[in-house]
């Protein structure tokens, strides 16, 4: 060791934020940073006169993530509680002196100042959006992302204000994390960050993590030298994040990236050097990062399965894009843009009936806007003619299980009965009024349709209640009885 090197590791220990404990193989506890007292309920003193094993049998921590690095040798991440009623996220590391463990190293950061500092960034952002709203600089920047937000469609108050967020930002290399449910346009938002950024010249490179299997994903991620191993191609490969220089590196459903490659992209992140497989020359890499995720982080954190100091560089701008149901000013220029670019691909010239235009504004899309151009251009093909009405658009995707025939028709998005309701008869009830209605209704449908689909279509509820409302009232599809008197009739023949 060098002349100060105890110097510095004390001076690193005594000043840390986060909580270290450096710990013999046998468990003894040798040193622990004075932060941790509070933490943990006694004095540094004290933690330093006893070992892991005590304090999880006295209860100070459960469970000890260094007894966890003990018997595994591996790295530890987890949960602990402590006796002072905390939730403590702790990471331990082995120290390995030819093969043989002569330490362990663990530190812990306290969730309720997580919280806390989450909460302070909530508020400030909740300041920085009510400031937009006040100022005029909110009039004036919205009219300039008319002409800016190529093929976003932007105009409901809440995705103008993430807009703005994002022009704000891009010039910046500041990483990014978009957070919103799956199909809310993470995508398209992350892209249009780049077109504004400095970097727009440089390539876009998007990575689905959830994707790539996990046994290929560091040579994806690093890329490798020829040989690297037994399936290596010949000349090697350049990894996702080389391809990114210059440009930016977007990484789709980031909750789902392995550990192992948690902690190179973190070390990436901070260092701005990756070294392919196989390779012992690092190489400098610069791109800007931008991550999205439908889930929550902090939570996946807490369960072990993604590294808190990663989370951390990671969430530097936060932006939250709001479901479209909460923006359903937005859902015309969806739809629109959608049909026009079916009507390019395919050379025609598609619209929508005016009635159908409700149910689309009205419908929840649990899918969002993914949702929404998959049951457009599901129409837009089922459509002969040039008008796409509710038959080809069809029953809305459900959010819940069919629970009952009544719950089905009351939340069909497009009943269509065949003819009107008959008045109330003498002394009739409503349930006896409401059957003899809907045996009309699909007595009607029998004699004209000829499948059980194509009722359902009609009435906007599902096949199988269909069958069961059909079923109940003794009815058949006549065109159905039909075909199967043909289907005898040329049986028999000679």
């Amino acid at each position: 060791m060098f002349e100060h090197d105890a110097l510095i590791l004390k001076t690193i220990i005594d000043t840390a934020h986060d909580h270290f404990f450096i710990v013999a193989p046998d468990g003894r506890i040798r040193d622990v940073s004075p932060g941790a007292a509070a933490v943990y309920g006694m004095s540094r003193e004290a933690l330093c006169a006893t070992s892991v094993q005590r304090l999880e049998a006295d209860g100070v921590l459960t469970p000890s993530v260094s007894l966890e690095v003990i018997r595994t040798g591996r790295p530890v991440q987890l949960e602990q509680r402590t006796g002072t009623g905390r939730r403590v996220i702790a990471q331990a590391h082995p120290v390995f002196e030819d093969e043989r463990l002569v330490a362990v190293v663990s530190r812990s950061m306290d969730m309720t100042d997580l919280q806390l500092l989450q909460q302070e960034y909530a508020l400030l952002q909740r300041r920085f959006s009510e400031h937009l709203r006040r100022g005029h600089a909110l009039e004036t920047d919205a009219e300039a992302l008319e002409a800016e937000l190529d093929e976003l469609e932007v105009k409901s108050q809440l995705m103008r204000e993430v807009a703005l967020l994002l022009r704000r930002v891009a010039p910046t290399d500041a990483t990014v994390l978009m957070l919103g449910e799956s199909g809310v346009g993470k995508t398209a938002f992350a892209r249009q960050l780049h077109r504004w950024s400095s970097r727009c010249d440089g390539p876009f490179i998007d990575v689905n993590c959830a994707a790539i299997p996990e046994s290929l994903f560091e040579s994806e991620m690093f890329g490798y030298r020829p040989g690297a191993f037994s399936s290596a191609a010949p000349g090697g490969r350049v990894g996702l994040i080389e391809q990114a220089e210059g440009g930016t590196l977007f990484l789709d459903e980031i909750g789902e990236l392995p550990l192992a490659v948690q902690t190179k992209l973190l070390k990436t992140i901070q260092d701005g050097f990756i070294t392919r497989l196989g390779d012992s020359a690092p190489r400098r890499v610069d791109f800007r990062l931008v991550v999205a995720t439908n889930q929550d982080l902090s939570a996946r954190v807490e369960e072990g399965l993604f590294r808190l100091d990663l989370y951390y560089r990671l969430n530097v701008i936060p932006v939250t894009l709001p479901p479209l149901r909460e923006r359903r000013e937005d859902i015309p220029g969806l739809v629109e843009r959608q049909l026009g670019r079916l009507n390019r691909r395919y050379g025609r010239d598609k619209m929508l009936a005016r009635s159908v235009w409700q149910s689309l504004m009205g419908w929840e899309w649990l899918g969002n806007v993914r949702e929404l151009e998959n049951v457009l251009e599901r129409a837009w093909l089922s459509a002969e003619g040039d008008v796409i009405r509710h038959q080809e658009l069809g029953e809305l995707p459900r959010p819940m299980t069919e629970s009952s025939d009544v719950e089905l028709a009351e939340s069909s998005p497009q009943p269509v009965p065949a003819e009107p309701a008959s008045a109330l008869g003498e002394n009739e009830s409503l349930a006896s009024a409401l059957a003899r209605t809907e045996r009309d209704i699909l007595a009607g449908l029998c004699g004209e349709l000829d499948s059980t689909y194509a009722i359902a279509r009609r009435l906007g509820i599902s096949q199988p209640s269909v069958v069961r409302k059909l079923r109940k009232h003794g009815l058949r599809i006549a065109r159905a009885e039909e075909r199967l008197a043909i289907d005898k009739a040329d049986s028999a023949a000679p």
